[in-house]
């Protein structure tokens, strides 16, 4: 069991990048004892110095605890995990050993299936799915810069919800407006859409959200991407909540200065989540029997431009 929302809460953060900062250092301002699991340039910083956390509403230092190692999972009452896609098992792995029986872990990511992914390496632990909406980048080691929203939406830990209540309740206590929905999988599906529709485009122009939908073209292309990203959903047996073309429209408005995650990596010299946006969105078309050309076009020149092109002879 949880402790109640008042009480302290022992916090890892595995993947410690800008959305496992957000969040962390959320929990962490709020006085709970968080520990940043993530890379050597960006623990160092956050050793030395804090986390420094410029958000729409404060910039302020947060001191927190910072670790390179999965190790440093241990003890903790629950887990924000928020790897890249393709490191899911890789990393659940690491923190098998190590995790608390009876922790909670939550899991921040990108993509429809990691949750299902990280249940089948991490037997007997709870693992709930979470749909993230938040707008932020690392500006430099242990400097989290936050654009816009930040709101959570997850799903109830099976046999026992008042694990999903008392989580909802510690994070909107510490400023993360959090609800709990029965459709995850449907929220996860829209999350999916919206990347879909803008991720790859970001990434291929370098642009941000508000003026990328100003340029010629780019509406017309994130119609056709969201009109197949449904027909998959639809097919899969996904019920979508809301209204998908409006929340792709607002994302522009609410977050004009965004660059995508994707665009993000790119810029880094990362690979990218492209296989998990996009990719799926074609991976599922084609299992499924249903044509996603603009999607297929899209992951492919993702895919072009993420590998390095080789010198001839």
């Amino acid at each position: 069991m949880l402790p109640a929302h008042s009480v302290p809460l022992s916090v890892a953060v595995m993947g410690a990048g800008a959305v496992g900062c957000f969040y962390g250092g959320m929990l962490a301002r709020a006085g709970h004892r968080v520990t940043l699991i993530g890379r050597p340039q960006h623990v160092q910083a956050v050793q030395a110095h804090g986390l420094r956390m410029q958000t729409l509403g404060f910039d302020e230092t947060v001191q927190i605890g910072a670790s390179t190692e999965a190790s440093a999972v241990a003890g903790a009452d629950l887990v924000l995990f928020a790897v890249k896609s393709p490191d899911t098992e890789a990393a659940g792995e690491q923190m098998r050993p190590h995790l608390k029986p009876g922790a909670l872990v939550l899991c921040l990511q990108n993509g429809v299936d990691n949750a299902e992914r990280l249940r089948a390496v991490l037997p007997g632990i709870q693992v709930a799915a979470a749909v993230v909406y938040v707008a932020t980048e690392m500006a430099g080691p242990g400097h989290l810069r936050h654009h816009g929203r930040g709101e959570l939406v997850i799903e109830p830990t099976p046999s026992n919800t008042s694990r999903s209540d008392a989580v909802a309740q510690l994070l909107s206590a510490a400023g993360v407006p959090t609800e709990i929905s029965d459709n995850v999988r449907g929220a996860l599906w829209a999350k999916l859409i919206l990347n879909c529709a803008y991720n790859a485009l970001s990434a291929v122009g370098r642009i941000a959200y508000g003026e990328l939908v100003q340029r010629p073209g780019v509406t017309d292309v994130m119609h056709d991407v969201v009109a197949e990203c449904r027909a998959v959903a639809a097919a899969d047996g996904v019920t979508l909540p809301g209204d998908v073309e409006l929340a792709v429209r607002r994302i522009a408005e609410t977050m004009p200065a965004q660059y995508s995650s994707t665009a993000q990596d790119l810029m880094r010299g990362k690979p990218s989540e492209i296989d998990h946006l996009n990719g799926y969105v074609v991976q599922r078309g084609t299992a499924l029997g249903l044509p996603t050309p603009a999607n297929r076009v899209l992951w492919a020149v993702v895919k072009l431009v993420e590998t390095p092109s080789r010198p001839a002879g």
